[in-house]
């Protein structure tokens, strides 16, 4: 699974970076999180048409969404389940996700994920680890996205009231994260995003795969502090490597 994350990108760079649209509001983003965790508003990639006509190429764009998939169907906000993850072996089943995965896929742009792990026998708290790439670089996640406004807002016609939403997609772990959790984020490699982002195209089951394992074994685990467990904490310190307090 993923629940917490960090990510310390500004969406202006990002964009310049992927030669995309930066449509996110500055106001709206903290462009440092070093312990994201659900309904927060995260960055996210997506490809989509300008105004929604089909007639023009997909254009790239940053855009800001909630992190946790609001159905379309749903009667009102931060009622029902939080979808903040997404089992890619179901995905085409689940009713919250399937339409999401026909035509709203994007990306989840991250420094690395938080995953815990039981801790000594005897000790029944869980041990924190942080997974990052060894060289530094920037994860992008696979994920779906769905938009939701209440239905007042609906009836009325009123396009102001929209609310995007994301979830990340999961797999079974794979190479030495399996020691950590059985789950993992689903990494998207840079060649399977044209693919994966495109809104005209169904998704390629292939993509959703466990990654290659040479992938899986660039990303660094380290033990970090408890610190994380609290939301409220929020800074690099979190990311430190901590000796195992076993």
């Amino acid at each position: 699974m993923c629940g917490r994350y960090a990510v310390t990108t500004d969406p202006a760079k990002l964009a310049a970076e992927l030669d995309a649209r930066n449509e996110v509001v500055p106001e709206s983003f903290a462009p440092a999180n070093y312990n994201v965790a659900p309904t927060t508003t995260v960055m996210t990639v997506v490809d989509r048409h300008e105004h929604g006509s089909p007639d023009d190429d997909p254009a790239r764009r940053v855009r800001a969404m909630r992190w946790g998939l609001v159905p379309s169907w749903t009667k009102e906000l931060g009622k029902g389940p939080l979808l903040f993850n997404a089992r890619a072996e179901s995905l085409s089943e689940k009713p919250a996700f399937r339409n999401s995965l026909k035509g709203k896929r994007c990306l989840v742009p991250m420094d690395g994920w938080y995953e815990w792990k039981a801790g000594p026998v005897g000790k029944p708290t869980k041990v924190p680890y942080f997974m990052s790439p060894d060289d530094n670089t920037r994860l992008f996640m696979g994920g779906l996205w769905a938009a939701w406004r209440p239905a007042e807002a609906r009836a009325a016609g009123d396009d102001s009231a929209w609310v995007s939403s994301t979830t990340i997609i999961t797999t079974d772990a794979v190479g030495p994260l399996t020691d950590v959790h059985h789950r993992m984020p689903l990494i998207m490699p840079i060649e399977y995003w044209d693919a994966w982002l495109d809104p005209d195209s169904p998704a390629d089951p292939a993509l959703l795969a466990p990654p290659a394992l040479e992938l899986v074994e660039r990303i660094a685990i380290r033990q970090v502090s408890p610190l994380v467990n609290r939301v409220s904490n929020n800074g690099p310190e979190l990311l430190d490597e901590v000796r195992d307090m076993g």
